[in-house]
């Protein structure tokens, strides 16, 4: 009796199937990245550059404490005045002489920061302070100079800093963008943001 040959199976597709299946995960799939702070780094400093002096009023000291509590100029504050009192810090203009801001429109308290370009806000935060509270004061004090800065180019360019850097990223505008990033840089070095950050306390 004849032996009869078993039945094979046509493999000659299954290449194509694993191909289309590889290319639908990869096309359907989403990759988590990882998002932070937006900081650009100081350049590094040479060793014999000595640092400026500044003095204590151009100074605005945030700190938050293990338990998340807001300390600004040592006084308790609630996380939605912060921005508002960042902004009448930076917005002063309490200088006089080559010190005076022309554009300022604080109340020009002498005790308070001489011009924007001499205000640093401090943050000092603890090892225990809580991420999520320590990214809110992050971002009201962006706000503080984003606000300033809006102001400034409404009054000079007739639109938002924030729209300004919206047309330099677009890649259908219709204008000079090496004149717009030129602008762009006036209205930062008008109010440059001067945010320091201290190691974090055990």
């Amino acid at each position: 009796m004849a032996r009869r040959a078993a039945p094979e199976v046509n493999a000659g597709s299954m290449a194509d199937i694993a191909f289309l299946l590889l290319i639908f995960f990869l096309v359907t799939t989403t990759i988590e990245t990882d998002t932070g702070i937006s900081r650009k780094l100081p350049p590094p400093q040479e060793e014999d550059v000595i640092p400026p002096v500044l003095k204590q009023k151009n100074i605005f000291v945030v700190e938050l404490n293990k338990n998340n509590d807001l300390l600004v100029e040592e006084s308790p504050m609630e996380l939605k005045d912060l921005r508002e009192a960042a902004i009448k810090f930076l917005d002063n203009g309490g200088g006089a002489g080559s010190e005076a801001c022309k554009y300022c429109q604080g109340s020009r308290d002498p005790s308070s920061s001489d011009n924007p370009t001499k205000a640093v806000i401090s943050l000092n935060n603890n090892r225990e302070t809580n991420y999520a509270t320590y990214i809110a004061v992050q971002n009201e004090l962006v706000a503080a100079y984003t606000t300033l800065r809006n102001r400034e180019a409404q009054r000079i360019y007739g639109k938002t800093f924030e729209q300004m850097e919206k047309d330099f990223d677009d890649v259908n505008f219709s204008g000079s963008k090496t004149k717009l990033k030129e602008d762009i840089k006036k209205i930062q070095a008008l109010f440059p943001e001067k945010l320091s950050e201290a190691e974090p306390k055990k």
